[in-house]
């Protein structure tokens, strides 16, 4: 990204082939459309090249990069002034166990229907932290480093965040039901 910063725009086209997929994945993760995400990934990379100035090598690029697309969602939200953001259960299917017998399917099946329920009823802001650790596999500094806040903040939310889907999942899965934690 400094040779970018330094108007090298050829090695733009390397950034984009090394970061486009888990910057889309991110995306995909946090609005729910694919298409959308598309568009979402070309708007980061053009704030990247619009916005390379700011760029400094004190942090890491794809911290930078988060950055950049955390604003570009915010804006997409603002500008579609849609509000709730949409999880695709399916990606989130391997993370639920079970055996691959029919009976185990029909079970996953289910429990993938009230994960999705239960994400649907989280914060945004319980959302994005779960989704940039859980899902996109960031450390907590860096989800710090992106959400402008502390390691130990970070760590916070992501506990609370994950006891909020707990208590939502669980009361999905025994109808209605909540049980204390």
């Amino acid at each position: 990204m400094l040779q970018v910063k330094a108007g090298d725009l050829d090695k733009m086209g390397l950034l984009f082939e090394r970061y486009h997929r888990p910057l889309y994945g991110f995306l995909y993760h946090m609005t729910g459309d694919s298409q959308t995400s598309e568009d979402l990934v070309q708007n980061v990379f053009y704030r990247m090249l619009k916005y390379r100035h700011t760029f400094t090598a004190e942090g890491e690029f794809h911290t930078w990069m988060y950055h950049l697309a955390r604003n570009v969602i915010k804006d997409a939200y603002r500008q579609n002034k849609r509000s709730q953001q949409h999880y695709d259960v399916e990606a989130y299917a391997e993370k639920i166990s079970g055996d691959a017998t029919a009976d185990g399917e029909l079970e996953k099946k289910q429990q993938t229907e009230a994960l999705q329920i239960a994400l649907d009823k989280l914060s945004p802001e319980h959302k994005e932290v779960l989704v940039m650790s859980r899902y996109q596999e960031l450390k907590y500094d860096e989800i710090a480093s992106i959400l402008n806040t502390t390691e130990g903040a970070i760590k916070v939310r992501v506990h609370r965040a994950m006891n909020e889907l707990k208590k939502h999942y669980l009361k999905i899965e025994n109808g209605g039901k909540a049980h204390e934690l």
